[in-house]
């Protein structure tokens, strides 16, 4: 292979190279598993796969005598949005009653779809996409930190069998912080000798999670609790 032939794949591969990364960038910052590392190999992989399947014609094959070969690009794109889904599954997990990870999943997703374009050499396409992305994942988050911060959070609260009943004096707990929680699920786990109980409700910032944490471990008969805020 010629340097003459290399230089037309140069353009669609630096471009799918940047927009991964300036995409990735932004979920590195973000700290997710999912970064400028996975975001970059993501969009190249699908750039590559799209080349490939732009240049049928140039496949090591034959055709059968008096057949004619008919080559579709757009089944490669199906085929790699459709490969994507695994890896975006991998970085959506659950913690308690929280989902966390979608933000990273629709990332990925939308990274591949821009690496197809800058594929097929709709690179104008591809930038745009790269653009609106980048303006939606860094934008909108700053559009949010001006927001008044209300972050839902599960609170899950175990209490022991064998004393007076602390239902109540968590449900005042969670109210003083959240008039609007409302409870989720109700177990008796450990043979039915502790009550386990989960709410969802609102709190204002960190703040407001440490006066919840400082008053349900003051409450008697509280043998454990966790408070798990939802992030993407």
């Amino acid at each position: 292979m010629t340097v003459s032939a290399i230089l037309p794949y140069l353009l669609p591969i630096i471009g799918a190279v940047l927009a991964g990364g300036l995409i990735g960038l932004e979920r590195e910052w973000r700290g997710r598993a999912a970064g400028l590392r996975t975001h970059i190999l993501v969009c190249l992989a699908s750039a590559l796969l799209m080349l490939a399947g732009m240049s049928q014609g140039e496949w090591a094959f034959e055709a059968l005598p008096d057949e004619n070969i008919v080559t579709d690009p757009t089944r490669m794109a199906h085929g790699i949005l459709t490969g994507i889904g695994f890896l975006c599954a991998g970085v959506i997990f659950r913690t308690g009653f929280s989902i966390h990870g979608l933000t990273t999943a629709a990332s990925l997703w939308i990274t591949s779809a821009i690496g197809i374009l800058f594929g097929a050499g709709m690179y104008e396409l591809g930038i745009l996409g790269t653009a609106v992305t980048a303006l939606i994942l860094v934008g909108l988050r700053l559009v949010s930190v001006k927001l008044p911060a209300r972050i839902v959070i599960d609170a899950v609260v175990s209490w022991r069998q064998d004393g007076p009943s602390a239902a109540d004096a968590v449900q005042q707990a969670l109210c003083r912080i959240d008039k609007g929680a409302r409870t989720d699920r109700f177990e008796l786990v450990e043979g039915g000798q502790v009550a386990r109980r989960s709410w969802k409700l609102k709190v204002r910032g960190g703040a407001d999670l440490a006066t919840l944490a400082t008053a349900l471990g003051s409450i008697p008969g509280i043998c454990g609790y966790s408070l798990d805020p939802r992030d993407d």
